[in-house]
């Protein structure tokens, strides 16, 4: 039972030729076992072995540059990638693009409970996530380029309802990342950010036949670890590779407040620069309600929580994010995927659960593009492949969405006394004929009755049965001239409002809906 300690060399020499790698952890340097890939990526360049490799990756994985899967973008290395997010691999999203290897994007929350239906020998995972997407078959099938053929996700009819069957397929090797292991091989994730899937990912790879190598901080005596503490059992573990200096991120050696060894603390959060991103996320901000459980989406959507924090109510909503923290304050930039002072953290796989059930009450999301049809790109774009992570399984289950954007690319804007000028229009629409790709299926959400809201800094919109509604403008914009002369197509406008006049103000708004505000 007690395992062998190994280099992480020679765990890059268990690897074969067209063996299916699955890596655990996420973003930049999320418990990514970056000693192991690195070796891998290592030893392919001195050697040119192994070849032809399938690897899959739950998240993003990268720094944006060499690190994570930079390390094996090599076309005669990887064969195969299947990803929930590629916006973290330049590299490795640029031989995609370039069709040099078989690429597929999957829904990040698909590809986690996926892994333990692989763990627990089924066919496949078995969900509505993907429906009318991208993901869906019948569009693309979550293929990346024409070089991709294999279909991995066919629909399948229950109970006289359409699902998405996302296959099984074994998995030879697992490069997987906890804190501390004793000698039997109990890992415990004690300083990690999130658990992630890795119980999942160990499991489907030893029950597929596979090697499970995982990389820790340190290795202490058998029986030291607390057994509540223990994430990953030693059964399912083959071998040790020890990096006493990893950190809990790329960024970050080691912060107690991003695992929960730190609690009950608040961020030192400026305000938010008064311009149009702010005027977005504070109308925005206006859906929330008391007792929300809420979902922050990366980039602009993160001011939302600064506005709750701003005016006072930020404790009386919980937040989340997919990689499983709750009730803290989620990490931005290149962090993204940690939170501050989680008051809990689950498995994602668990968060996935809960989200594809409708557990969120409402999520906050950036649109990069919108269609007539109320469909949401945010995954591709021309050459670039950001991928749509957990996007799918949140905008499609969460009970209410509300996209947060500029009308269009780069328009300069005046905002004064209460109103917004445009003083030079974008340089390309944002509201399009058609998007690029469906991440965000607006027949879906119709034909579910999901709540969509459209906010810009000039106009916010509803999707009503299936079509764009203009409902608000902002104070001091034309209809004709700024708001339809900047979009590709002419949304319904029967009803329209005005903009809570506060938006396009540096001061507090009104939370009616909230107590002691």
């Amino acid at each position: 039972m007690i395992k062998p300690i190994i280099t992480a060399e020679d765990a890059a020499q268990i690897i074969d030729n067209g063996d299916t790698l699955v890596i655990g952890g996420s973003g930049a340097g999320h418990a990514v076992p970056e000693t192991l890939i690195e070796a891998l990526g290592k030893r392919f360049q001195e050697t040119l072995k192994p070849r032809d490799l399938t690897v899959v990756h739950i998240s993003g994985m990268g720094d944006q540059g060499t690190k994570g899967l930079g390390h094996l973008a090599d076309e005669r290395l990887i064969k195969r990638d299947i990803g929930g997010h590629w916006g973290m691999s330049p590299p490795m999203a640029k031989l995609a693009v370039e069709n040099r290897i078989e690429a597929y994007n999957l829904p990040q929350g698909a590809l986690s409970c996926l892994m333990r239906c692989i763990a627990a020998g089924t066919p496949g995972y078995v969900t509505h996530v993907g429906l009318h997407t991208f993901a869906d078959p019948r569009i693309e099938g979550g293929k990346l380029n024409s070089l991709t053929q294999e279909d991995l996700v066919e629909v399948v009819k229950l109970r006289g309802k359409e699902y998405l069957l996302y296959h099984s397929f074994p998995v030879n090797v697992a490069f997987i990342r906890g804190t501390t292991a004793d000698a039997t091989g109990h890992i415990s994730m004690e300083d990690e950010a999130a658990y992630f899937e890795m119980l999942s990912v160990a499991q489907a790879t030893k029950n597929s036949g596979g090697t499970v190598i995982a990389q820790v901080k340190r290795v202490v005596d058998k029986g030291k670890i607390n057994p509540r503490l223990v994430k990953v059992p030693g059964i399912f573990v083959d071998a040790l590779v020890i990096d006493p200096d990893q950190k809990q991120t790329y960024q970050i050696d080691y912060d107690p407040a991003l695992c929960g060894e730190k609690q009950g603390g608040s961020l030192s959060m400026e305000s938010l620069p008064f311009d149009e991103r702010k005027v977005i996320v504070k109308r925005a901000a206006l859906e929330l309600c008391p007792n929300a459980v809420v979902n922050l989406g990366f980039g602009m959507p993160f001011g939302v929580g600064r506005i709750a924090e701003e005016n006072g109510v930020a404790d009386q909503i919980t937040l989340s994010i997919e990689q499983g923290g709750l009730g803290g304050i989620p990490a931005g930039g290149l962090d993204s995927g940690a939170m501050y002072y989680p008051t809990a953290i689950l498995d994602q796989p668990y968060q996935f659960d809960s989200y594809q059930g409708g557990g969120i009450d409402i999520a906050f999301l950036s649109h990069a593009q919108v269609d007539q049809h109320g469909n949401v790109n945010v995954s591709k774009f021309g050459n670039r492949i950001p991928g749509c992570g957990g996007f799918i399984d949140i905008s499609q289950n969460a009970k209410k969405v509300v996209f947060c954007g500029t009308l269009s690319v780069k328009s300069e804007l005046e905002i004064q006394d209460g109103a917004l000028k445009i003083l030079k229009e974008g340089t390309a629409a944002k509201f399009v004929d058609q998007v690029e790709q469906i991440t965000f299926s607006g027949r879906y959400a119709s034909e579910t009755g999901q709540e969509v809201l459209y906010i810009t800094e000039r106009a916010v919109f509803q999707l009503i049965d299936g079509n764009v509604v203009l409902k608000e403008i902002a104070p001091g914009i034309n209809i004709e001239n700024d708001i339809l002369g900047a979009m590709e197509f002419k949304p319904i406008i029967k009803q329209v409002s005005r903009m809570d006049e506060k938006v396009f103000t540096d001061l507090l708004i009104n939370f009616p809906k909230f107590t002691s505000v």
